[in-house]
């Protein structure tokens, strides 16, 4: 009998691993087929003729869809990556920074930055050596208290805006650190430490790494877009409560748990855990917490990009283990339009966009795929 309950078990077992490859292997097929809609309508329909993509709103979006598609397995002699990368190249500005826009210098150096190391990856051969050291260097000036006398006890020190030096943003120092984390800077580096510094105070938290008026207010562990240096007036704006605090929402906090990770914290540093539990409690992949669908595009690339960079396959949740990968491919195939793109009803922050939604989506989906695990 004993041997009989033995066999049972491993069967079961065996009969276990193979439901759970088979479902796998079906949400990794829906996840190359809506990849490749989406390449498809990039291709055809979002690239104008000089390489690029909504120009008008500068380079950023032409980086992101270079760099999702390069990293969803499109060849480096592609026709929209050749063009892509030309466009990009004739943006490099004789600073080195890469950008069509003196106010968007930073962000849109920091997503070049992605895509011309993607390219580099791929190519193996070194040949966008020189661009990405000149833009490296480009945008490491641009942090505040690099080299502007800014003191550690400044609430601004280590951050970045999306010019460089004005009221620095959780968003822009996020992408800067991703940049610097893409050209395989260690996470001790001085730039990403004091970058770290900026992070910890956007962080709903009560611990020493934060010092700001704000840390205790609200104590959740998520995390907010801008440290308020003026008297605060909570019935000015939503993004105060009724205390004064700054309300944590989800793309935010995911952006922030990703420079976490990316800063070289473990899992067991209190503001690691404090995020990760904001993140169970408030896990979604139908809305942007805190936001509704006010920014659900970049939400779904921040959500995918911090929760690989985590190496968890699953978030506990309020009603179970979520395997967040699953859940995002689904999410985004029920969402996409005939044509293959994606876009936000909610038009702020330019998601009416379908160039910007389906960028940024191929971008999670990327780190959605099977073997990113």
């Amino acid at each position: 009998m004993f041997a009989t309950i033995l066999l049972t078990l491993a069967f079961l077992t065996l009969s276990s691993v193979a439901d759970t490859q088979a479902a796998d292997n079906s949400v990794e097929s829906q996840r190359v087929e809506i990849v490749n809609k989406a390449l498809e309508f990039l291709r055809s329909r979002g690239q104008d003729a000089e390489g690029a993509f909504s120009p008008r709103v500068g380079t950023g979006v032409t980086s992101l869809a270079i760099t999702g598609a390069l990293r969803n397995g499109v060849p480096l002699d592609d026709k929209l990556v050749v063009r892509g990368l030309q466009y990009l190249e004739s943006k490099i500005q004789i600073d080195g920074g890469i950008y069509a826009s003196d106010r968007l210098r930073n962000y849109e150096t920091c997503v070049a930055i992605m895509a011309f190391s993607e390219a580099n990856n791929v190519a193996g051969d070194g040949r966008y050596d020189t661009v990405l050291k000149n833009a490296e260097r480009f945008v490491r000036g641009l942090q505040i208290g690099f080299d502007d006398g800014t003191k550690e006890s400044n609430p601004h020190f280590g951050g970045v805006g999306y010019s460089g030096k004005e009221r620095p943003d959780l968003s822009n120092t996020a992408y800067f650190v991703e940049a610097l984390h893409a050209l395989d800077t260690p996470g001790s580096d001085p730039a990403i430490q004091r970058a770290l510094a900026f992070v910890s105070r956007c962080q709903n938290l009560d611990a020493e790494w934060n010092d700001t008026q704000f840390a205790n207010k609200v104590n959740d562990g998520g995390f907010y877009y801008v440290i308020p240096t003026e008297k605060v007036d909570p019935s000015t704006s939503e993004a105060y409560t009724a205390n004064g605090g700054l309300r944590s929402y989800g793309s935010m906090t995911y952006a922030g748990f990703k420079s976490l990770v990316y800063a070289g914290l473990s899992k067991g540093d209190p503001r690691t855990k404090a995020a990760l539990a904001w993140i169970s409690k408030h896990y979604s992949v139908d809305r942007n917490p805190g936001q509704g669908n006010a920014g659900l595009f970049y939400y779904y690339h921040t959500f995918g990009s911090a929760l690989d960079a985590s190496g968890l396959a699953e978030i506990s949740t309020p009603n179970g283990n979520q395997n967040w990968r699953a859940d995002l491919v689904n999410k985004l195939s029920t969402t996409q339009n005939q044509d293959g793109s994606w876009t936000n009803s909610n038009q702020q922050w330019f998601e009416n966009d379908p160039n910007l939604c389906t960028a940024f989506a191929i971008l999670a989906l990327a780190h959605a795929k099977e073997s990113a695990r």
